[in-house]
């Protein structure tokens, strides 16, 4: 008989529902037998324990007492414990004998049948030392009646005193017996409680475990059912947002596996089409972006490039002759050469952003020439250094031994490396180190530039290479865009990795010569 979709389900639940039932009775069962075995350890072997205990420290007591009344000296001290004893020793020692015996039978109606004999060996240890106890008493009135006579016979109190002494010995060791015992009995209770335990958590577990195999058997069963389904409304809902990257890649011969590989084509199809469009789109932006460079660059070099090299020159010829000249003040001097100072630095970084734009719109072709990329790192950081130490940056050189060359215009390969280390000293603008590191791959070699600044967010850090994007406020965006430029025509490569307050790493990448 062939069983319906919703039957099969039910059936594979029913029985989930069975084997979790299993174990809660397993559960519910032992629980209250380890319930009824910790009632006994509590309420009756402990408390055993801590009668046997009291009578044990009682009988001690009473020895020291006796020992006390013995060796006292004055007849009339003697006497006074002597009535003491009497007065209180048989009445305490009897109610307690009597407590514990009460309470072995009360523990007999609580314990289970293999511990009644035990309780009842108990019960009659307590009725023998009640019993040993009255001739213990009548020994120790033998004490007292010898001790309180007007003249001691010394022969007779030895007598009777080595017979109470003896006594005394002999309750004291089956005192000691019936506590050990009962210590034993706790102890093998509780070890065979713990095994119990162990044992039972072990069932549980696995029952447990089986009844969850069982459930999750079912329900993969379903899911994997029901999945084509609800793939198939998940994957149509996900292409309606835009995302074609959903794929059901269900198998079989049914209508529904025919459908589900027809829409599996049909995203394939349109994620290929949706990546080709935004290929060109980005290839038409960069490229509209670098004709821009191009046209401002182009008019850059015409308006402004010339007139700021004779600007340049002018000022440097009235710094001269400011040096020559004579003023009403040293501080009109001072303040002729700030303005003509900063005239200059203006001029520089005009030139600066015009020399940008121009490699920017026309880069100068690499002279490619197998090239010590570790050489080339020392000179820019000779060169650099005085700037590093002036801004608290500890630089590591972390350079492989023997590195093979790379493919390189040394020029243009000291221009991003320039960059790169003015970036990361930026970066930590509280100093920081910047561990510089080289690895030889089978193709490449690779310089890696990591910093301990502030890093980037993952928006900011997608961006960097765009052209005149940049986070710096005189920045022109250029830098990076045109180191990129640069390795590309050299057949590598520049990535960054960075988080915001863990620094960043640029990796330079350059073939091998």
């Amino acid at each position: 008989m062939k069983l319906s979709l919703a039957t099969r389900i039910f059936l594979g639940y029913a029985v989930v529902l069975v084997t979790f039932g299993a174990v809660s009775l397993f559960s519910v069962a032992e629980l209250h037998r380890n319930r009824l075995e910790i009632r006994l350890v509590s309420q009756g072997y402990l408390q055993l324990s801590q009668d046997a205990a009291a009578l044990e420290s009682f009988h001690t007591n009473q020895e020291k007492d006796t020992e006390r009344m013995l060796e006292e000296g004055s007849v009339e001290t003697r006497r006074a414990l002597i009535r003491l004893s009497r007065l209180y020793f048989p009445s305490l020692m009897a109610q307690r004998l009597e407590a514990a015996q009460a309470r072995a039978r009360e523990v007999r109606t609580l314990a289970p049948p293999g511990e009644v004999r035990f309780i009842q060996d108990l019960e009659s240890h307590f009725g023998q030392l009640a019993n040993r106890y009255q001739s213990y008493g009548k020994a120790a009135e033998a004490v007292f009646t010898a001790l309180t006579r007007e003249t001691p016979a010394p022969e007779e109190v030895a007598r009777v005193t080595a017979e109470l002494r003896q006594q005394q010995t002999s309750i004291g060791s089956d005192i000691r017996f019936l506590r050990a015992a009962l210590s034993n009995r706790i102890r093998e209770r509780v070890d065979g409680a713990e095994e119990r335990e162990r044992r039972t958590g072990l069932a549980i577990i696995t029952l447990s475990v089986l009844a969850i195999g069982v459930g999750l058997g079912a329900t993969a069963w379903s899911a994997r059912t029901l999945r084509p389904v609800r793939n198939l409304i998940e994957g149509v809902s996900r292409i309606g947002k835009g995302d074609y990257s959903a794929q059901l890649g269900v198998r079989g011969e049914d209508e529904v596996a025919v459908l589900a590989r027809e829409f599996d084509a049909m995203a394939r199809s349109l994620q290929a089409r949706e990546a080709q469009l935004k290929a060109q789109a980005e290839a038409l932006m960069r490229a509209e972006q670098l004709a821009a460079v191009g046209r401002i660059s182009a008019q850059v070099a015409h308006e402004v490039r010339n007139p700021l090299s004779s600007i340049g020159l002018n000022v440097e010829l009235m710094q001269d002759a400011f040096e020559r000249a004579a003023f009403e003040s040293p501080e009109d001097a001072r303040e002729t050469r700030e303005l003509l100072a900063a005239v200059t630095r203006e001029v520089d970084r005009l030139t600066e952003v015009t020399e940008q734009y121009l490699r920017m719109a026309r880069p100068p072709r690499p002279s490619l020439e197998p090239t010590t990329v570790t050489e080339v790192l020392a000179s820019v950081l000779d060169f650099s250094r005085e700037e590093l130490e002036r801004a608290g940056v500890e630089v590591v050189r972390d350079f492989t031994p023997d590195i093979p060359r790379a493919l390189a215009d040394e020029g243009q390969l000291r221009q991003v490396f320039l960059n790169l280390l003015r970036n990361a000293r930026e970066a930590m603008p509280d100093g920081g180190r910047l561990t510089i590191a080289t690895r030889a791959h089978e193709h490449e070699v690779e310089v890696a530039l990591q910093d301990t600044g502030r890093g980037m967010t993952e928006a900011i850090r997608s961006r960097i290479f765009d052209p005149f994007f940049s986070t710096k406020e005189d920045g022109t965006g250029l830098g990076l865009a045109v180191c990129q430029q640069i390795l590309k025509t050299h057949g590598g490569s520049l990535d960054c990795q960075s988080e915001a307050g863990r620094g960043t790493t640029f990796s330079v990448k350059l073939p091998r010569a």
